[in-house]
This record gives structure tokens, sequence and C-alpha cells, in this order.
């Protein structure tokens, strides 16, 4: 029965009890916490809640904890003051109009910053356990909305020394390749609370969040100095790392995206509506040479409206996105000749690995464009790693189960195209080439200054030596056509690109159809 349903009067008294101690739970009891959140321009974490979740479809655990502080507070006024512990926690449906009552399914948590900062008592973390354990049971997409000052000191109720024998932490990153997991972070966000956050597949974060591994007092405590919360690790510096895979405004906005987010690794939809192919005809520059940005392709293949870049400004060289091709869920890479000619950086390769490992934890096909120099090379690329970095994309690309496609858009070259395709022009179920499109075991050009080295140095003419070398590399581009390594079976074909989007689909289509053995449950997602 709905609360107020009858007068308190016609109830027993129990009854009228538990409706009260329901009351208090809510925001209405709390009005000066409430507007101190509204003044500050944010949200209370039940209306991002309401906002995020199908109208009525959350059934809420725990709502009565309070903190474990009852030798340092009265009891009423813990119930007052400390709802739900500062935590709220439950089962729900989101975007149930476009998936249904099942497979709209999931799981989402708040901490409550109206509430000792949103900071992590007992009772939290005993919440914590008992849903992430249901989640794994129930395999429920999760979104946490992680906004806090991470572990609180203040509780008395029980006897800790260390309180490192916390469960929490352990049973959330255990469910990385289990379900997907989606982090919201407005304002502060630290310590432990940051730990749930990059534990998380994905951020999404508002342009005024700060996130560290401890908070001011914890940097003070270290004599690191006294650093302002909001100068931990503001977003200036997140989104161009890395940390963060979505930038909001606020929280209306960042709910709104994670909605988007979560869609994808709820199903297929209803193909959507798509931009018109011929473009793609000409969408490339007419020079070799001239950069030119890959997000337009991606938007033109994609269904209209579908797509969401993620870490766009971490490591740009690589687009990494997540979008619809006739309603199924799919994940392109892309190489961004505006950044690095295209080149496959270190960061570029944790980038692009990361998301193949994400993609294939959770069935989402990878559209693969390929317009590849190469990987970077040079002292400076080594001292970042590269060796191990960039290998890295080869052993994510090799260890995919869900369909990849290959498109050479321009350029394939060298270790860095293998890359982009699974290690082998032969390992995607489908690999063409737009007419345009070179490939070659290195940079044409540097292959022959390479190849013809000793030629070159016989020739005593600057100009006579850059002559030879200006015909050699034509002939060598003129071999290095997708034409050419169609016919040798390198490739499967050379296509019109304004065909691309339909034989995905059709590709897509085939692998959807096609037995399979049970996928196997990959051993977790890494967080970089």
């Amino acid at each position: 029965m709905p609360d107020g349903d009858l007068p308190d009067d016609h109830l027993p008294d129990d009854h009228v009890e538990l409706l009260r101690r329901r009351a208090l739970t809510k925001d209405a009891a709390r009005p000066e916490a409430v507007q101190r959140r509204h003044a500050a321009g944010a949200r209370t974490a039940r209306e991002n809640i309401a906002d995020l979740v199908d109208e009525g479809s959350f059934v809420e655990y725990g709502r009565f904890a309070i903190a474990a502080q009852r030798a340092r507070r009265p009891v009423d006024e813990l119930i007052e003051r400390t709802p739900a512990d500062g935590l709220l926690a439950g089962t729900a449906r989101i975007n149930g109009a476009l998936f249904g009552p099942q497979r709209s399914a999931c799981a989402v948590l708040s901490y409550d910053y109206t509430v000792l900062a949103g900071t992590q008592g007992v009772f939290g973390h005993r919440k914590k356990d008992r849903l992430f354990e249901l989640i794994e049971r129930m395999r429920l997409p999760t979104v946490f909305f992680a906004e806090g000052g991470g572990g609180r000191p203040g509780d008395t109720d029980y006897p800790t020394v260390s309180s490192l024998e916390v469960r929490a932490f352990k049973l959330w990153a255990a469910l990385s390749g289990w379900v997907p997991r989606i982090a919201v972070v407005k304002g502060r966000c630290f310590a432990g609370n940051a730990v749930i956050a990059g534990a998380a597949d994905l951020i999404v974060a508002t342009a005024d969040a700060s996130l560290g591994m401890g908070g001011p007092a914890m940097i003070a405590g270290g004599g690191l100095g006294d650093v302002p919360p909001d100068e931990v690790g503001p977003i200036s510096v997140q989104e161009p790392n890395g940390v963060v895979d979505v930038v909001v405004a606020d929280e209306a906005e960042a709910v709104a995206v994670t909605k988007r987010l979560l869609s994808y690794f709820q199903g297929s939809t209803e193909p959507g509506p798509a931009a018109d192919q011929t473009p793609l005809r000409t969408i490339l520059p007419e020079r070799a040479r001239r950069a030119y940005p890959v997000d337009p392709i991606i938007t033109t293949l994609a269904d209209q409206d579908s797509v969401t870049f993620l870490r766009p400004r971490f490591a740009p060289e690589m687009v990494t996105a997540l979008a619809r091709i006739d309603g199924c869920p799919v994940g392109f890479i892309a190489n961004n000749t505006r950044v690095m000619a295209g080149a496959i950086t270190a960061a570029a390769s944790d980038k692009a690995a990361r998301f193949l490992q994400l993609c294939d934890a959770f069935g989402l096909p990878v559209i693969s464009l390929v317009d590849c120099p190469g990987f970077m090379v040079g002292p400076d690329a080594e001292a970042q790693a590269l060796v191990r970095r960039a290998s890295r994309l080869l052993v994510a690309g090799a260890a995919l189960d869900v369909p990849l496609i290959a498109v050479i858009l321009r350029r394939g070259y060298g270790l860095g195209a293998q890359a982009m395709t699974g290690g082998s022009l032969q390992e995607p179920l489908l690999t063409v080439a737009w007419p345009g499109a070179h490939l070659g075991p290195m940079g044409l050009e540097g292959a022959v200054r390479l190849g013809l080295r000793k030629e070159l140095e016989a020739i005593d003419d600057a100009d006579e030596r850059e002559e030879r070398v200006r015909q050699a590399t034509a002939a060598a581009q003129e071999h290095a056509k997708a034409l050419n390594a169609a016919q040798i079976l390198e490739i499967d074909d050379v296509i019109d690109p304004a065909e691309t989007r339909e034989l995905i689909i059709a590709t897509l289509t085939a692998a959807a159809h096609h037995e399979r053995e049970p996928r196997r449950r990959p051993r977790f997602v890494d967080t970089w």
C-alpha cells in the first residue's frame, strides 16, 4: 500500500512508525540540507536517481541504515541527519521503453553528499557488499554516483584497528568483465570514492569535478602541503590524462549521457535513420598528405545521433567511440590524421587496447577505420615504454571474440596497421579498402630510402638523388594500391565508400546468425 493511502488513525501504531521513519529518509525531511545542495548548483542523490531510472522502478535496499555513531550522537539525531548512512542503493529499470523490463534491469547506487559529505560509513560498506553480491548473481549493469570524501573516520560503533578487512572494494573490482559499470562524478570524489569511480568501466564527470586518490586532509597529513579540494584532480587534468571518459556540464547532462552509455550494453534497438552515405566518396582530401577529421566519417556510418566519443582529449591520435549501426551497438576505433599523422603512440595503444577489452567483454562488435602510417618511432617514443604498450594493442586485438570489421580509409602501413586489424589483415571478418587506399610494410618513402640506401649513396648529385627517390616512391605507390592488394587476396575487397555502411550491416547480420560457442568471461577489463 503506498504511503498516505489511509489516515494515520486507521493504521496500527507500528505502521504509523514505519511511515514516519520512511518519511525521514526522504529529501523533504531535511530541507536545509537540500537547500544547501541546490544553492551549490547540485542535485540530491534521490533527485539524480529519480531522473535516471524508469518511474516507480527503484527498489531500495537498506534505507533505514544510519551512521555508526551512537556513542557520539543521539539515535534520533542520526535518524534525522544520516539517512541510509549516506548511501542510496537498489535495483531499478533504466531505458525500459527501449528494451523492456528484463533488458532494462539495473542496479543503482549513489553516495549522498548531503550526509556527512558522502563519506563511506560502516553500514554503507555493508550495503555495498550486499548490492555487489546481488549484482553478480543477477548480472545487473550498474550505475554508481561516486561523489564523496572517502572513508569516514568518525564512526564509533564497531571495533576496528585498520578497517582494511572491508570487502566492498574487492567485490566491486571483481565485477570487472562481468557486468558493465558506469561511475558518475559530480564535484569532489576522493580516496575510496575515487576508487569506486576508477574501477568502473566508464566515468562520466561534470566540468567542476575533482578526483583524487587522496583528498586535502590526506595530502596535508602526508606532509605534501595544503591543496584546495578543487585543485586535487580537476577536470583540466583528469580529462586529457584519460581518467574521465565523458565530460558534461552538469548532473542533468550526466544522467542523459549515462542512460545513452548504458543503452549500448543493453542490446539492439530498432534500426535508426542514417545520413546520406554518398558524401563519403569525397570526404577524404585529394592530397594524400593532408590531414582530415575522422569523426564525421564515424557519425555518417552510424545511426543518426547514436555516437558517443570516449576520452576524446586523451591520446587524440586514436579515436574511440560507442555507436549504433542499424540499431546494433558497436565500438569504433579510428586513426586521427590530425594528430601525429595518425601514428599509434604508447598512449594511443593503451586507449585502443583497453577499448577493445571493453567491447569484447560485453559483446560489442568493433569497426576499425584505418589511416595509419604505423607505430610512432624514435627515442622520445621509446622513452614512453612503447615496446610494451604498443604490443598491448596487438595482444588485445588477438584476444577478441567479437566480430571485427576493418576499413582501410587511406593508408595502412606496418605493424600499426596490423594492430588496427587485430594483428593481421586476415583477422577481421571483413577487411576492405576505399579506392585511394595504399598498403605496405612501412611508409613508402621510408621504405624506398631504406631499400635503395646503397644505390642512393652512390649518387653524388643531391637533386639527382632526390629525383631517384621520387621515381622509386611513385613506383612503390603504384604497387601499394589497394586494388593490387585485393588482386592477391591480402584484403577482401575495394569498395565504393558509400557502400561501407551496408557492408558492415550485412557482415554483422551474418555474424549474428552464425552459431558460436558460448562466450568465455574475460578475466577483467583493464581500468586503464
